[in-house]
């Protein structure tokens, strides 16, 4: 199946960003992601902390078995819609680092560069990605708004589209580099995506798992561009 294909092309990326010749590549995204991330995620416990203490002070001691059932609710929460808008912030800090390691992992699979630029067209060359990671945002904000309000009104239906909805955009997110590293118009991106959707959600789904294991996530970010640029050069390269 195409999902399960997906799930593997993700899992790819752990052995190469093992690869010799690589890893230097791929050390500033690793090392923004875990800043980033690992920050962020002590701030959000620091601040969930100080919110359960004070709720205590507020509940009657009969009531403060409450704490131990809302830690597991407010986590899961996180987990599965903070990780997802937080990986959309990174990846426009991170953008042009990702670009450039994607650019490798192909050079790397099919000896072949994508063009001969040198580095002062790659610098100048950032704006443009930077506006990619924009039309990006702007394509995820509006979507995600509307599901995360309906996660409020029809929980179940609610989680289950906004899972959906975070596979598919963390599909999107990391397969973008290749298409943009050719030049490939963000809308064309989305409709060869969504021509195979089994592969776009079967990897989005591979990224949402090993974005919520503590330590691991902090790879995710090189582990999904190098697995997403596997994907591109073996179903999408031949077409352009």
């Amino acid at each position: 199946m195409q999902s399960s294909q997906g799930f593997q092309y993700f899992l790819a990326g752990f052995n190469l960003i093992n690869t010799k010749g690589l890893k230097r590549f791929v050390l500033i995204p690793l090392l923004i992601n875990v800043i980033l991330f690992g920050g962020s995620l002590f701030f959000i416990y620091d601040w969930l902390t100080q919110g359960f203490a004070y709720l205590n002070e507020l509940l009657p001691t009969w009531l403060s078995w409450l704490e131990w059932l809302l830690w597991p609710i407010a986590i899961f929460t996180i987990l599965f819609s903070y990780t997802s808008l937080f990986s959309i912030i990174t990846n426009f800090i991170a953008a042009p680092f990702n670009g450039l390691l994607s650019e490798k992992v192909e050079l790397h699979l099919t000896g072949k560069k994508i063009n001969d630029d040198g580095f002062l067209d790659t610098i100048k060359d950032v704006p443009r990605m930077l506006a990619r990671e924009g039309t990006k945002l702007m394509y995820y904000l509006p979507k995600a708004i509307g599901f995360f309000i309906l996660l409020w009104v029809l929980p179940v239906v609610g989680q289950v589209i906004w899972v959906l909805f975070t596979c598919w955009m963390f599909a999107v997110q990391y397969q973008d580099f290749a298409f943009d590293n050719h030049k490939i118009h963000f809308r064309e991106t989305r409709k060869q995506l969504k021509q195979n959707q089994g592969l776009s959600y079967g990897f989005g789904f591979a990224v949402l798992i090993f974005t919520t294991i503590p330590l691991l996530n902090l790879l995710v970010m090189p582990v999904a561009v190098c697995g997403a640029t596997k994907l591109w050069v073996e179903n999408y390269r031949d077409q352009y």
